[in-house]
């Protein structure tokens, strides 16, 4: 987005401004930023609201008229904020809903009266970019803490729906799981229960085990050494957690201590004396015990809780999140073939086809027009696409859709997996066809992104046909009516003609060009 600066009546210049807005699971907010100098954008307002989106979702199973009107109202009220500024739409970078939006039944009807009311594109904050935004979090984490590097470092973000966990060790991610178990949830929870004081504590503990005990599960071949707890609710109550302003952790007694003192207070009391909204503090007590139960689990006698303020974080890398970085990209293959290693897939040539997806891709950059997230989706399906042969040889490459649909890969969302599993899918017999039910579900223009990918990655396939790594290189030149591959090295590339007949077929019908090996 472009951004300038307005005049003023007075003619005086104001600043450009940037804005960014989150419709949350208890509070709408928007942060407004003087981005004059682009390189370190300053703070000008934050703006919150509650909003009870959360409990409508989980208690109802959709968002009630009520809710929808009050937060076109909120929106309204904002956008009122930024002419005072001398701003406007053009100036909102992102306006997004909390992806728990996904779960309710009318999920599209709410998302077309905010676009409408507000003249804004809303889109729902995806897994994928959620799990970003949790990883730019954590970097400054890791900064600010030096032993973080160094040492097994498990960051748990406690969401109104779900929970994810990131394990680092050595400063990279080493595992990522999401789980079904968030503040928002447990509270309807407790809501349908009516309990009160430690009995409420007791609930939220007993639907906390069983997902904790996956993540435990999961975690089994790691020691974890640091905790690191992050989320809407822990990061307001950190004040009454850490001893003095620098603190960067608290013992588990103090969290605990607090989670026992919190559950003892009436529900409204709640509110006033941690200083929270009323729909905020009706998650408080399932966000305590969660992080508390993380904890206990893994046998941690400190955490570390951010002091930032949650949502400002999250509105200030907004703007960002989508944007793809070398640091990020590498956490997303790293992830990818912890995948195909977990289903004893043959790393080399996973590899191997990467690498030669990777020179087809820039090769063909002219006629194909993909974008670099396209290229990484590529890359995660080189490396991926045969872990069906776990399952069996037999019609392996529906296998792999099968597993890389119900699996986590670090950074990708639900829909990004989607098109991987297919890519994936389509690295050899039938290329795509209408028949194909998860293929038809698609929009047009991502049915043409899979085939444009799947059709590279097939070429890329059949030229690592011997599983030998013998192209090393190759240089591609387009004639008329022909793709011509110059393979460095390779004296008799028989094996990969043969290949490529059964293999080139979706690439030409997509292109309209016939795949060559140069002799």
């Amino acid at each position: 987005m472009e951004l300038y600066a307005h005049e003023t009546e007075n003619h005086l210049e104001a600043p450009a401004i940037r804005a960014s807005i989150h419709v949350g699971a208890s509070a709408i907010s928007m942060l407004i930023l003087d981005c004059g100098d682009l390189a370190k954008p300053t703070p000008l307002e934050f703006l919150e609201q509650p909003l009870p989106l959360g409990r409508d979702i989980f208690s109802k199973g959709l968002v009630s008229r009520t809710t929808t009107e009050r937060a076109v109202e909120i929106l309204a009220g904002y956008l009122i904020t930024l002419r005072e500024l001398g701003a406007g739409i053009n100036e909102v970078s992102r306006i997004v809903v909390t992806n728990i939006l996904s779960e309710a039944s009318n999920k599209e009807a709410v998302s077309n009266r905010l676009s409408v009311a507000t003249g804004l594109s809303i889109g729902i904050l995806d897994d994928g970019e959620m799990t970003r935004l949790v990883y730019l979090k954590t970097l400054r984490r890791l900064h600010e803490i030096d032993s973080m590097k160094k040492r097994v470092t498990l960051v748990a973000h406690v969401g109104p729906g779900n929970t994810r966990a990131l394990l680092f060790a050595k400063g990279h991610i080493d595992e990522y799981e999401s789980y079904r178990l968030g503040t928002h949830r447990a509270a309807e929870l407790i809501e349908a229960s009516f309990t009160e004081g430690e009995a409420q504590l007791r609930l939220i503990r007993d639907n906390a085990a069983g997902p904790i005990s996956r993540l435990q599960f999961d975690l089994r071949e790691h020691q974890v050494e640091e905790l690191v707890l992050i989320g809407y609710e822990i990061q307001l109550l950190a004040p009454y957690l850490l001893k003095s302003e620098n603190a960067t952790r608290c013992t588990v007694k103090a969290l605990r201590t607090l989670c026992q003192e919190a559950a003892r207070l009436p529900e409204d009391q709640r509110a006033s004396t941690y200083q929270l909204d009323y729909h905020t503090a009706e998650a408080l007590l399932p966000a305590l015990q969660i992080n508390l139960s993380i904890a206990e689990a893994f046998g941690v006698k400190y955490v570390h809780i951010p002091t930032s303020d949650y949502e400002r974080g999250l509105l200030h890398d907004l703007p960002f999140s989508s944007e793809l970085t070398r640091e990020f990209e590498a956490e997303v293959i790293r992830s990818a073939s912890h995948l195909a290693e977990k289903y004893e897939t043959h790393s080399h040539h996973g590899e191997q086809v990467a690498f030669l997806c990777k020179r087809l891709f820039e090769e063909t950059q002219q006629l194909h027009k993909l974008s670099d997230q396209d290229n990484l989706l590529l890359h995660v399906a080189a490396i991926v696409h045969e872990v069906g042969g776990f399952v069996s040889p037999h019609a392996h490459h529906k296998h792999s859709q099968y597993i890389i649909l119900n699996s986590e890969i670090f950074g990708l969302s639900f829909r990004e997996r989607t098109l991987v599993a297919l890519i994936a899918r389509y690295h050899r017999m039938s290329p795509p066809k209408p028949t194909h039910t998860l293929y038809e579900s698609l929009p047009h223009s991502e049915r043409i992104r899979v085939s444009k990918l799947a059709s590279l990655l097939r070429v890329a396939d059949a030229l690592e046909r011997t599983h030998s790594n013998r192209v090393r290189d190759l240089t591609i030149t387009i004639e008329r009516t022909k793709l011509i591959l110059q393979l460095k090295d390779v004296s008799d590339a028989t094996a990969e003609r043969l290949a490529l007949e059964g293999k080139a077929d979706l690439f030409r019908d997509i292109f309209g060009l016939e795949v060559i090996i140069a002799e």
